[in-house]
């Protein structure tokens, strides 16, 4: 097994050791999940367990972390003392009822909502997979299930999408006037999906919706357009069971659609193409923000006041590599501590990134926890346990 941490130069640990010695040290835990093994929370949990067998009194501040994809809901909600809320909505296909959960964080006037309770992939099985019969309707019903909750902002993550709709489905939940090819309101009890773009030739921003005075951010790691070679329907419609003819229809679709309601800007913006088009949707329709997830993740968090006078930052994910490098939660968290001057430490499954790639994302140290001696499936059944290991043995080995 691997007791060592790959080491990056630079930082004077025997200096943290005589500072610590003469007050309490201060640790904060901020892991994104281990996926297919652990959440953020768990694995912040365990982490903790592993310092505080090793030293008693040590000041340790759990700050689980996320993207705005999977697991954000819970990281966010546990990382502020916040609550998880269940609410009965529409799923990804018209005629589905299930039960998807937001949160509300510690602050009492953020809600935070995964587009995939309601409208994921996951929750549909490969043969009803037609990004034609999908809707965006739950999140919307989510919405409003939040903005009765008496918030003020909403985050909406909206990774892992089953829709192709550009959000008229969520529009249409949420009481934004949505009008068809004949005049007509659409009703507000039938769901549109994807087919029905065409149809569609106006949406008013608020008018009377329960969301109209929200501040809504989505969070958004693509920055595919919502049309095009690059666009919703070329790059992610295959995945959700788009034929090639399909997502030819889809393509023109969605550009008409722009184009019929005057927002052929907001189609062309960086990220526009996410969630199928939701996210060009939230930003035309609801006048909602798109910006990175990871920077909304720790900005909710408070996690640049968490880092006040810290001693030391541990973060960490299954896989640390290049995608990490281009701006996932763990590399976000070691950004913001070089910029404070506070030292992180990775500890991960695995590491392929160069140690000179890694200082200069502001990672002071690598821990991998995998045991290359045995299967990684098995490796990933112990992370609990390899997780408390090496966070003891990194702490003992620097004796801070």
């Amino acid at each position: 097994m691997r007791t060592a941490p790959t080491l990056i130069p630079g930082y004077r640990w025997r200096e943290m050791k005589a500072r610590t010695q003469r007050k309490a040290m201060k640790i904060v835990v901020a892991p994104d999940k281990f996926k297919g093994a652990l959440s953020a929370r768990h694995a912040a949990e365990r982490i903790a367990a592993g310092l505080r067998a090793v030293r008693t009194g040590v000041e340790i501040d759990l700050c689980p972390i996320a993207d705005g994809g999977d697991g954000t809901v819970a990281a966010m909600v546990s990382a502020t003392s916040g609550r998880l809320l269940t609410s009965r909505v529409t799923g990804p296909l018209p005629e589905m009822k299930i039960d998807a959960t937001y949160g509300i964080l510690g602050d009492g006037q953020t809600a935070v909502i995964e587009m995939a309770a309601a409208g994921g992939l996951a929750l549909l099985d490969a043969d009803s997979r037609n990004p034609l019969n999908t809707t965006t309707f739950g999140t919307g019903e989510l919405l409003v299930a939040a903005a009765r909750q008496g918030v003020s902002r909403i985050i909406l993550g909206v990774g892992g999408s089953a829709t192709t709709d550009a959000g008229i489905g969520c529009a249409q939940a949420a009481g934004l006037p949505v009008l068809l090819e004949d005049g007509e309101p659409v009703s507000p009890t039938e769901p549109l999906c994807g087919r029905d773009m065409p149809k569609v030739v106006l949406i008013k921003h608020g008018r009377g919706s329960e969301v109209e005075r929200l501040t809504i951010t989505v969070a958004c790691d693509v920055t595919n357009p919502l049309c095009g070679p690059n666009g919703a329907a070329a790059v992610f419609g295959p995945q959700k069971g788009a034929t090639p003819r399909q997502v030819a229809w889809l393509d023109n679709a969605l550009l008409e659609l722009a184009t019929r309601t005057g927002k052929l800007a907001e189609a062309n913006t960086p990220g526009a193409g996410a969630a199928g088009g939701l996210a060009f949707g939230m930003l035309a329709y609801f006048g909602a923000e798109l910006r990175p997830g990871a920077s909304i993740v720790l900005e909710a968090v408070k996690l640049r006041d968490r880092l006040a006078g810290a001693d030391l930052c541990i973060t960490g994910e299954g896989q640390l590599d290049s995608q990490s490098l281009a701006g996932k939660a763990p590399v976000a968290v070691a950004q913001l501590c070089k910029e404070l001057g506070v030292p992180c430490i990775a500890v991960v499954g695995k590491a392929s990134v160069s140690s000179d790639d890694a200082q200069a994302a502001g990672i002071t140290e690598i821990v991998e926890i995998s045991d290359p001696s045995i299967p990684l499936s098995e490796s990933m059944r112990r992370t609990e346990e390899l997780l408390r290991q090496h966070a003891a043995r990194w702490l003992a080995a620097h004796g801070v």
